[in-house]
C-alpha cells in the first residue's frame, strides 16, 4: 500500500494539466478571490522574500514576486509536472529571475533558519504527511516578525449551505473529475482528506501550538476555505 505521501504525489503528477480548470470547478472560481484577500492581508512590501511551500502551477507564487517586484521568491513543490506547468506561467510573465522553482519536500526544507519575509502554503496543508512538522519548517525559515501563511479548504459552518456544499464536494466533485481529469479516485480522494482536517478554529489552535503568535483566522465564503496567518516571534 502507498504512503500518504507516495498516493499524494501521484495524484499530482497525474493531474497536474487540468489542475487550475478543477481549481475553478472545486472552488467556484472563487480561489481568485481568496488568493487577493490573502496578499492585502499579508501586505507584501518591496524588496520582501518569501517561500511558497507546495506551490503547485505557481500562480500565488507569482502574485508574490509581482507584489514584492525585486524580492526573491521560491517556489517549491514535490510534482515536477506541476512546477513544469508553473515554469511556463513564470516565464510568460517574465519573472525567471526574481523566481526559483525547486522540486523538495515541504517536510524537510533546503534552507536556513530566518531565510525569509514569509512562507505560504496554498490548498496544499491538508495533504502532507504531517502538518504540524510543515507548519514547524515554515516557521523555522522566516525571519523573526516574519510570517506564516496558510489559504486552505475548510469546512462549512452554517446550513443549508453546509450540506449543499458537502454533497457536491462528496458526489459530484469526484463525476466531474473523471469527466474532465480522467481521474475518478484523485477527486474522491480530495473530500476524504478534507473530512481528517482540522476546522479553522482548530487549524488557529495548531497555529499557537507550534509557538507562532498574533495569529489570525479568516473563514471565506460560508467557510468553504480559511486563510491562516501567523508571526514568528521575535
Amino acid at each position: 500500500m502507498k504512503s500518504k505521501e507516495e498516493f499524494v504525489h501521484s495524484v499530482f503528477e497525474s493531474i497536474a494539466p487540468k489542475y487550475d480548470l478543477m481549481n475553478n470547478i472545486l472552488s467556484f472560481r472563487r480561489h481568485k478571490y481568496w488568493r487577493k484577500f490573502t496578499m492585502r492581508k499579508m501586505n507584501v512590501q518591496e524588496g520582501q522574500t518569501a517561500i511558497d511551500l507546495c506551490c503547485g502551477t505557481c500562480d500565488w507564487t507569482i502574485s508574490l514576486a509581482q507584489e514584492s517586484k525585486k524580492g526573491k521568491i521560491v517556489g517549491l513543490d514535490f510534482s515536477q509536472n506541476m512546477l513544469d506547468y508553473g515554469a511556463c506561467k513564470m516565464q510568460e510573465q517574465g519573472l525567471e529571475k526574481q523566481i526559483t522553482l525547486v522540486r523538495g519536500n515541504a517536510m524537510s526544507l533546503p534552507y536556513e533558519d530566518n531565510s525569509f519575509d514569509y512562507a505560504t502554503i496554498g490548498f496544499a496543508l491538508r495533504n502532507v504527511p504531517d502538518l504540524i512538522q510543515v507548519l514547524k519548517e515554515m516557521q523555522r525559515v522566516v525571519k523573526p516578525g516574519g510570517k506564516i501563511v496558510s489559504l486552505e479548504l475548510s469546512k462549512p459552518t452554517w446550513q443549508p449551505f453546509k450540506a449543499i456544499y458537502y454533497f457536491y464536494f462528496q458526489r459530484v466533485l469526484p463525476l466531474l473529475g473523471k469527466l474532465i481529469v480522467k481521474s475518478y479516485e484523485q477527486y474522491k480522494w480530495l473530500p476524504e482528506s478534507l473530512i481528517q482536517f482540522p476546522n479553522h478554529k482548530q487549524l488557529a489552535e495548531i497555529f499557537q501550538s507550534v509557538g507562532l503568535t498574533e495569529v489570525e483566522a479568516y473563514p471565506l465564503t460560508g467557510g468553504i476555505a480559511a486563510l491562516h496567518i501567523g508571526v514568528k516571534a521575535k
